[in-house]
């Protein structure tokens, strides 16, 4: 073998994520997929990047509480989405994950392109991560620019961008062209997590399944596969 040549068992390996801000499952999914990282020894091995995708691009850019979207939406009764959020709450406290209720709503796409704009600068993974867990918490709005830029700043990424992101159309078409890459590849809901380019997983897995993906990521790759 040519000593500058990474074998295979220190090849770098991406974990592509397709997720959105106010998906519950995508909250959960991710915690449970960076505990399955953060057990292996080889946990520097995986490099975990962000996707974007909307899960409702019809949503309105006026914030409104969680029970208004989904009448808007959907119609019927909101006593429907609180008792699912009620559930998803329940699983995720019993992760030590904080859950509230009273989150608010909107359109996500402004949202994933200050994402990308982080992300230029090697930071986007630590942003979307403050901003969802805060906003989980009960925290942080992240509809709310000076709130968001706030947050910016605590990853160290720059409050004066977001604000400039935000008052342009930057990083649009990448947030579209994920999207569309996304359904090229079968996405219909998220999280949507593909490993290596070779297997993928759909929906929040326990930390077990996901650490089965792990595993056969890492294992070296097929014959004939890229």
């Amino acid at each position: 073998m040519n000593d500058t040549t990474p074998s295979d068992s220190n090849r770098s390996i991406t974990v592509e994520v397709w997720a959105d801000l106010g998906c519950p499952w995508c909250y959960v999914g991710k915690h449970r997929l960076q505990e399955a990282i953060a057990k292996r020894p080889d946990r520097d091995r995986f490099e975990v990047r962000l996707r974007s995708f909307e899960l409702n691009p019809g949503a309105s850019r006026t914030p409104e509480t969680i029970e208004s979207a989904f009448i808007r939406s959907h119609g019927g009764d909101a006593e429907v989405v609180l008792r699912a959020e009620r559930q998803i709450q329940a699983i995720a406290q019993s992760e030590g994950l904080p859950f509230s209720l009273d989150r608010l709503n909107a359109n996500t796409f402004d949202f994933h392109r200050v994402v990308h704009a982080a992300d230029a600068q090697g930071l986007g993974l630590a942003f979307y991560t403050l901003v969802q867990d805060r906003f989980f918490a009960g925290d942080l709005n992240p509809f709310d620019v000076d709130a968001l830029a706030q947050a910016a700043e605590e990853v160290g990424f720059s409050g004066d961008r977001v604000r400039e992101v935000l008052l342009s159309d930057e990083y649009a078409d990448a947030v579209r062209a994920d999207i569309a890459e996304g359904r090229r590849l079968g996405v219909q809901g998220v999280p949507f997590v593909v490993f290596d380019r070779r297997l993928a997983a759909s929906g929040a897995q326990s930390v077990a399944g996901y650490a089965q993906a792990l595993d056969a990521a890492a294992a070296e790759a097929p014959a004939g596969v890229a």
